[in-house]
């Protein structure tokens, strides 16, 4: 996106007519093309900022699928602002955002993994405002490109309900003592304190470790 906005500036081109644009055949170019097109420097940094983020955690959360999450959420995302929005060009990497933001947290809360909703509460502390602009409460900005994302990404929660999330967070490796010592907790995590220390080959641990 940054590469088009810099040939936007050095050349004077103005590729606003390459957004979506809502029911017409010809506005379809922007479910792929709108994304990477921005209006001035304000609008391209703060997306910029917050689409780096949110790229990052599903990298990490998704390491598998992320490329995946973010070519069906964009091309979702823009055919559903395509079918919704007013009769406008909507531009921008806002709609992709919402998507990934609505994913990540509906992935957290479906999962039930605590790596995930640690990252979901991260995010509505980050971004909860976000909420407020699937409205139409300010003039210029496509509300209805936000809802779509939203939506999109929501829906990708379920898609991908069946994947294994976290892969890069593991327990670090523990010693054989350290694995007997662990022995000693039941259930409920409380220590049972008259079970002989013993290790691998049966022997009684007499050392403190």
């Amino acid at each position: 996106m940054w590469t088009v906005f810099l040939v936007e500036i050095n050349f004077g081109n103005d590729f606003t007519k390459f957004g979506v644009y809502p029911r017409k055949l010809s506005g379809l170019i922007g479910v792929v093309a709108s994304p990477f097109i921005h209006s001035d420097l304000k609008h391209i940094t703060n997306n910029s900022i917050t689409f780096f983020v949110l790229m990052l955690a599903i990298r990490v959360f998704y390491k598998k699928n992320f490329l995946r999450v973010f070519w069906i959420g964009l091309l979702l995302s823009g055919s559903l602002t395509w079918l919704i929005g007013r009769n406008s060009y909507h531009i921008g990497m806002s709609g992709v955002i919402y998507m990934l933001a609505s994913f990540i947290m509906a992935k957290g809360f479906f999962s039930k993994n605590y790596h995930l909703i640690a990252l979901t509460l991260c995010l509505v502390f980050l971004y909860g405002g976000m909420i407020w602009y699937v409205l139409p409460i300010v003039d210029g900005v496509s509300w209805e490109g936000h809802l779509a994302g939203m939506v999109a990404g929501i829906l990708l929660s379920f898609f991908f309900k069946n994947e294994i999330l976290v892969q890069a967070i593991k327990r670090p490796a523990l010693t054989p003592n350290q694995e007997l010592f662990l022995e000693h907790f039941d259930e409920n995590g409380k220590f049972v304190a008259n079970l002989p220390f013993l290790d691998e080959d049966g022997n009684l641990i007499l050392d403190e470790e």
